[in-house]
């Protein structure tokens, strides 16, 4: 039997916990053809060129012969799956409610709920000393926040948590089992079904949340029908949470194998900001997107890729790129510093939300909550130490990132006080924003 690719080892469990060296060999051929025929794309500049190329396609029904483990497509598909126009209208719809420039205040007048939120979390810590900060930080703080910013009923979480875990394990580039496969449609149906009747629920008494919103949205580009609705409130409830998890939680494994930067994190307000951005480029959320499809031809890196083909592109190899980054492997957050380094932006030099028309909807969001989140885990976490490194991986090569991450502790300093409530909330910080 001939040896598994490098790519197939990637997919690997055994090699979740540090496919860098792998991303670092698989580099070496920029665009390499796989058995099935795909093709997968590791370096940045063609990363780069190929998100940006119109002659690539979302939609899987542009792939001549879909591979093992390609999902067949929805009747309604939400618009990551989605080209151009219909893409385009359907992101527009739901931008128009979240962000610039029809709704400029709605990411930064969250802040207070989000610094609210952390700081009840970790208040929760009292009398222990040792968390498992998965499940008890870095999971239930973006589920509550998107719960609320969607209107979705918190206490509906343990619910939707199981449909979002068969869903995702039909991202994983390999095949489903034919179990996994009934799951997956069996949960999906499931919640169908609720987001049906939440819908309704907000178009009879609508609120000031995004659902409430996209269903009563009279604008420019007219209403989205029944099955976009659900499309995208699943698109958003999922994305809106599980991402995040990741790049908090690789976030907090990257300060604590880096006390250097966790002190550093303590002592200065700013720093937020550029951390984040590290991490986005060192210890990304979503390590590839695994089903573009080629619309034509196309010529890249000495390599044709035929029309119809499957194509991959693994962004966390490319922001890895010596080519592009200096001592790529080293943690450095102040490479994001544009005073220093004159950078004409943070979000132009790493590939951790994408690029071209599918960048992260919600990057502001997800820039946001990680900021605080690490702030206030570093600030008030007392000599806080790993109990196992490497940690357990969760199975999805898509999204990478630890299942559990148990963290022991001396102790919890207490939040400060905001001086017009009295309430115990973490210290005004600055934040950046996406795009």
């Amino acid at each position: 039997m001939a040896d598994p690719s490098v790519f197939a080892q990637i997919l690997d469990y055994s090699n979740r916990a540090n496919p860098y060296p792998l991303y670092a060999e698989l580099r070496k051929t920029p665009v390499a053809r796989q058995e099935n025929g795909s093709y997968v794309v590791s370096t940045y500049r063609e990363i780069e060129e190929l998100l940006h190329d119109p002659r690539m396609s979302s939609d899987v029904r542009n792939l001549a012969h879909p591979a093992a483990g390609v999902p067949s497509q929805e009747s309604s598909p939400s618009f990551l799956r989605l080209d151009p126009p219909e893409h385009d209208r359907l992101r527009r719809l739901a931008m128009r409610h979240f962000g610039p420039p029809h709704t400029p205040g709605r990411v930064d007048g969250m802040v207070p709920d989000l610094r609210g939120i952390v700081t009840r979390l970790i208040d929760g810590f009292a009398g222990r000393n040792e968390v498992d900060v998965v499940d008890d930080f870095a999971y239930p703080f973006p589920v509550t926040v998107i719960c609320e910013l969607l209107g979705v009923p918190r206490e509906d979480e343990p619910r939707f948590h199981v449909w979002v875990e068969a869903g995702l394990e039909a991202l994983d580039p390999k095949a489903a089992s034919p179990e996994q496969q009934q799951k997956h449609a069996q949960a999906s149906a499931e919640m169908g079904q609720y987001l049906t009747e939440l819908i309704e629920s907000h178009r009879r008494s609508p609120g000031s949340d995004l659902l409430s919103a996209m269903v009563t949205d009279d604008g420019p580009d007219g209403r989205m029908s029944q099955e976009q609705l659900l499309s995208t409130a699943f698109l958003l409830l999922v994305a809106g949470h599980e991402t995040t998890v990741n790049l908090i939680t690789n976030g907090m494994l990257t300060l604590l194998r880096h006390p250097d930067v966790l002190e550093r994190l303590r002592r200065d307000p700013d720093l937020p900001i550029r951390l984040v951005e590290e991490l986005l480029r060192y210890e990304p959320p979503v390590h590839f997107v695994p089903w573009r499809a080629a619309l034509d031809d196309i010529e890249i890196a000495d390599t044709t890729i035929p029309a119809g083909s499957q194509v991959i592109l693994v962004l966390a190899s490319g922001s890895r790129d010596p080519e592009h980054a200096r001592e790529p492997d080293r943690f450095d957050p102040d490479r994001f510093d544009p005073d220093r380094f004159g950078l004409a932006r943070d979000d132009d030099q790493h590939l951790g939300f994408g690029g071209g028309i599918h960048y992260c909807f919600g990057a502001p969001l997800a820039r946001l909550e990680t900021q605080i989140a690490l702030r206030e885990l570093a600030c008030r976490l007392e000599h806080p130490r790993l109990v196992a490194d490497p940690p357990p991986y969760r199975p999805n090569p898509v999204l990478r990132g630890p299942l559990h991450l148990p963290v022991r502790f001396d102790g919890i300093v207490p939040a400060q006080p905001t001086a017009t409530t009295g309430r115990h909330e973490p210290e005004e910080q600055p934040v950046a924003q996406g795009t």
